[in-house]
């Protein structure tokens, strides 16, 4: 059994706490207006091949500096590929490493569920609160992520919320705090993420000759990400 990776970080810092190994797993099921790893996609497109054994292998050449961090399986969305997710968490947590997963939350099922049971923090992105323009922004519907950060409050697992700022899309005021209330009921959300658009990915879209529909949507002010923040904080939400 081998895993489909776009590709591989091995000093992250912004995917969990210290310093993360971060594999990038190919396949997605959403189809984000910002995406900016358009070339996640496709499964087909993956640019490596590697057994859960043969990934651990690298991981331990610099376990070293990862005694305050840990291991970060992202994507695409990385349960596309629970099997390999399982098998390399098995082997970090036999070398007492921490362990994350970066989700849509989209899917959820008994393996997966299972790959929870050795994930010590999940980075959860809950895109926007409106189904409506949920399903604008990603052409799937909210209610299975909305069932996935249920699940992962019945099992306490820590998460990290993530949420990203594109000014015309996901900035009202009314769904920013409607969206504050929500999860400011979720006691095991430890942190709150503040993503603001960009348009680095840009090229991704031209490269896969896609169409990309927010190339005129600039990045949100300081100030937009101050209201955002502020309106946050106003529910007791714990910004970084």
């Amino acid at each position: 059994m081998k895993g489909q990776l776009h590709s591989i970080e091995s000093f992250g810092t912004k995917d969990g706490p210290g310093i993360r190994y971060i594999l990038f797993l190919q396949g997605c099921p959403l189809r984000c207006l910002y995406c900016h790893n358009t070339d996640t996609w496709n499964m087909s497109d993956s640019k490596i091949e590697v057994t859960p054994e043969e990934a651990f292998s690298e991981i331990k050449k610099v376990k070293g500096f990862l005694r305050n961090g840990g291991v970060t399986v992202s994507g695409g969305e990385p349960f596309l590929q629970p099997d390999f997710i399982l098998n390399l968490f098995k082997l970090c947590k036999q070398e007492g490493l921490h362990t994350a997963v970066d989700t849509s939350g989209y899917l959820l099922n008994d393996k997966i569920k299972e790959v929870l049971n050795l994930t010590d923090l999940v980075l959860l992105d809950i895109k926007h609160i409106n189904p409506e323009k949920y399903t604008a922004l990603t052409a799937r519907p909210l209610e299975p992520t909305l069932d996935f950060f249920d699940y992962l409050e019945e099992i306490n697992k820590p998460v990290w919320l993530r949420y990203v700022l594109v000014p015309g899309f996901s900035d009202d005021e009314n769904d920013l705090k409607q969206w504050g209330e929500y999860v400011s009921h979720y006691p095991n959300v430890q942190r709150v993420d503040i993503l603001p658009f960009h348009q680095m990915g840009i090229h991704k879209w031209k490269e896969m000759n896609k169409e990309y529909k927010l190339k005129d949507v600039p990045s949100p002010t300081p100030e937009q990400v101050k209201n955002a923040e502020d309106i946050f904080k106003s529910y007791g939400l714990p910004l970084l």
